[in-house]
């Protein structure tokens, strides 16, 4: 039990801005990417036999978060095709370079499925290798192969319109 507390206490003081900056890329919205943390937390730490080993606690979170997003988008999806909802226009970007690519990159990221873009997040941002992708999101690793090279293609395109504008 002493280890269970631990694991959640070190998820929570320590490693929550690591976890939030995932949730942000997987979602792209600071207030989602809180709800998306915290959930996670609360399924794998609601009953405290399901936790893995203290070590192990922090990419059984981040597991459960890459699911929860791609079950959300899941549903997201389905809302959008049954609800139309008009598009909020965004609020002008910064002048500056950095923030600039930023905003493209978080637009371009918004027009990738779920699974796309949770393969880009795990390969890009954690450096996660292929084989690991697959078993995350429990799929082959061909499928993931697929998924990143559809995703950088859409990316790179999205970019290059970005730029020319």
């Amino acid at each position: 039990m002493a280890t269970w507390r631990q694991a959640l206490t070190e998820l929570a003081e320590c490693r929550a801005e690591a976890l939030k900056r995932q949730a942000f890329l997987l979602c792209g919205n600071n207030a989602e990417a809180d709800d998306l943390v915290q959930d996670a937390l609360v399924r794998a730490f609601a009953r405290p036999l399901r936790v893995p080993g203290p070590g192990d606690a922090e990419t059984y979170v981040r597991a459960i978060m890459v699911h929860r997003f791609v079950d959300l988008a899941r549903r997201r999806a389905l809302w959008h095709r049954t609800v139309r909802i008009m598009d909020v226009p965004e609020h002008a970007a910064d002048a500056s370079d950095a923030v600039a690519l930023r905003t493209d990159l978080a637009r371009a990221l918004t027009g990738l499925s779920a699974r796309q873009r949770a393969c880009v997040v795990l390969r890009y941002y954690e450096d996660l290798p292929v084989a690991q992708i697959a078993e995350a999101l429990r799929c082959s690793e061909g499928a993931v192969k697929r998924y990143l090279y559809e995703a950088t293609n859409r990316l790179a395109a999205w970019l290059a319109t970005a730029e020319r504008d």
